[in-house]
């Protein structure tokens, strides 16, 4: 998810920024926006959102087409496109019908918002409460002339007694209904009140007392404090005395009033604008739905380009193999997790087609050579013997009639011929070997005895060179010949010494060392061998070409050695690698369990 949003942050920005002026399109339009209502302020608000729906469009466009291109035109599946297609029209079909279907359920909803029965009951609303408001200021218009009309003619009873004035103005207030009487001066100084000490006393406004100071009529306080009515008159009988009436109004009127007068204003500014409020919702509408589509459609693109390049690698992989090349491999791409163990299983299956093919050829190819060692060896073996007896009947027969110094020369002679008639017995001898290699007999072999005694035994053919042994375990045991394991521990440490000495014919500055490695793992018993010689750099082919009979780099080598080494590493179930590396060579030998 946080990739998604990273790689597509510049379209969540764009898409964010349009969805906030389309809504502060419609808020404009119902006039609850920051921005005045105005037909200026509206025009250039839709300018902007056109161009950033625009914008927001060709945007998704060219994401969309990138991802095609990247994630689905690189596979070359028809069939990955065909889905993409699928998934796009399944998800924008019914989001066009949706829209469809919810702009004209807006529309219908917005025209019934506007029917004549809710005009009626929105102004029918305001007018009783408008009403009700006016009914108790009028009310109260009438009370203050009477409640005047009783003080004006109580005046000598009255006498400006404190007590007299209280109880007089109590009673007129149960009379009259009203909550508050006063009598005031002109400086709106509380002169007799119906209040108790711990009430307060809120005077009328400047401009109601200023306009009863010189009139004998009552007056209504329009702007008295809210949730109240009040009235002001002034006492023809007294001197500087006014009666000042409160009535309150229930606690919640002024607000009902208020919010219904906004409401009836909000309702006429919706009916006035109801086109606009369509537009703008149908602007916001398509931006949502727009971006909604584009997240499917990215997301079948993802799914899609996750399950198909996995089914394409696996079909060029196949097709590689039915042509032979077993060096093909399944890219390891993430995706869901059963196609991650399926292109692991079958580049496992590939490796074990790899090993077996190669053990197969190798095989072969030590049945061929070994044939041919055969009767390469009989060949040469049968005139050996003739050769060597006629040469000491030569020695013998002919050896007394020669003087002294030709004696010496024909003795020479006869020792050179000897001298190669035994090395082709060695050689026939290594091509017999090579011939009649016996199939391995498995043992449990504790291969840490059999490597040391191996090295113990090579150490001394150059005390010079130091020889280094690492094991990982104490004892590591494997089911193995005996025989042929320790020829291969003793031909790959011997050609490690041979290196070393064929680099001090050139340079014998050098530290001269072998490091062996024994390490039993899990699954496998991996030997390493890793010497300071000449390594492998004076190659001119290919290295796994030693491996072949009868391929050598040395002077009297006979190409026999690492061939026989790998056919006894392979019978037991193993595989040789060799890596130059600076300054020598490493070659490692695994032996699966």
């Amino acid at each position: 998810m946080s990739d998604f949003i990273k790689k597509n942050i510049y379209l969540i920005l764009l898409f964010i920024i349009t969805l906030s002026i389309g809504f502060l399109t419609f808020l404009t339009f119902i006039d609850k926006g920051f921005i005045e209502l105005s037909e200026q302020n509206l025009q250039f608000l839709l300018v902007i959102n056109i161009i950033l729906l625009v914008s927001l469009f060709i945007y998704i466009f060219i994401e969309i087409k990138r991802a095609i291109k990247n994630d689905i035109d690189k596979d070359g599946l028809n069939s990955n496109k065909k889905y993409i297609t699928y998934f796009a029209l399944f998800t924008l079909i019914p989001s066009v019908l949706i829209s469809v279907f919810s702009l004209f359920l807006f529309s219908f909803a917005l025209e019934k918002y506007f029917d004549k029965k809710v005009i009626t009951v929105v102004n029918n609303s305001y007018e009783l409460a408008r009403n009700y408001v006016e009914e108790i200021r009028n009310k109260i218009q009438s009370d203050i002339v009477l409640i005047a009309f009783d003080t004006n003619k109580s005046k000598k009873f009255l006498n400006d007694n404190q007590n007299e004035y209280k109880r007089f103005l109590n009673t007129q207030k149960l009379i009259r209904n009203v909550d508050e009487v006063h009598i005031i001066d002109s400086s709106k100084e509380l002169l007799f009140t119906t209040l108790n000490d711990a009430q307060p006393y809120i005077p009328p406004v400047d401009k109601a007392l200023n306009l009863v100071l010189e009139d004998d009529r009552p007056l209504k306080i329009i702007n008295a404090p809210n949730n109240i009515s009040a009235a002001i008159m002034r006492l023809q009988n007294f001197d500087n005395r006014f009666l000042y009436v409160v009535k309150y109004l229930d606690k919640d009127i002024s607000r009902y009033l208020t919010e219904s007068e906004e409401a009836i204003n909000f309702y006429y500014t919706v009916e006035e604008k109801s086109t606009g409020i369509k537009i703008s919702f149908a602007i916001i509408y398509i931006i949502v739905v727009s971006v909604l589509l584009f997240v499917s459609i990215s997301i079948a693109i993802r799914f899609s380009s996750r399950f198909f390049r996995s089914i394409n690698n696996l079909i060029f992989a196949s097709t590689s193999i039915g042509e032979g090349n077993f060096d093909a491999k399944v890219p390891e791409v993430k995706t869901d997790k059963d196609l991650e163990i399926l292109n692991k299983n079958f580049n496992l299956m590939i490796d074990r087609l790899k090993n077996q093919q190669e053990k197969l050829i190798i095989n072969e190819r030590h049945e061929a050579w070994g044939s041919l060692a055969r009767k390469l060896a009989h060949e040469i073996k049968n005139p050996l013997t003739p050769i060597q007896l006629t040469i000491d009947r030569l020695k013998t027969k002919y050896i007394d009639q020669l003087n002294d110094n030709d004696q010496s020369n024909y003795k020479d002679n006869l020792k050179i011929i000897n001298n190669q008639i035994k090395q082709i017995e060695k050689l026939v001898n290594e091509f017999s070997d090579f011939a009649r290699m016996p199939k391995p007999i498995f043992y449990k072999n504790n291969l840490i005895t059999l490597l040391k005694e191996n090295i113990k035994l090579l150490q001394e053919l150059d005390n010079s060179i130091e020889i280094i042994f690492f094991k990982n375990q104490e004892e590591i045991i494997l089911n193995s010949d005996k025989e042929q394991l320790s020829r291969v521990f003793f031909n790959l440490i011997k050609n490690s010494i041979e290196s070393i000495h064929q680099k001090v014919e050139k340079d014998s500055n050098f530290n001269k060392k072998i490091t062996i490695e024994l390490n039993d793992y899990d699954d496998h018993i991996s030997f390493i061998v890793i010497d300071t010689g000449i390594g492998f750099k004076n190659l001119n082919t290919n290295i796994k070409d030693i491996l072949n009979p009868y391929y050598t780099t040395k002077k009297n080598g006979t190409g026999l050695g690492l061939s026989i080494v790998n056919k006894i590493i392979n019978d037991h179930n193993g595989n040789i690698m060799f890596f130059p590396i600076d300054n020598g060579a490493k070659i490692e030998v695994i032996f699966s369990k």
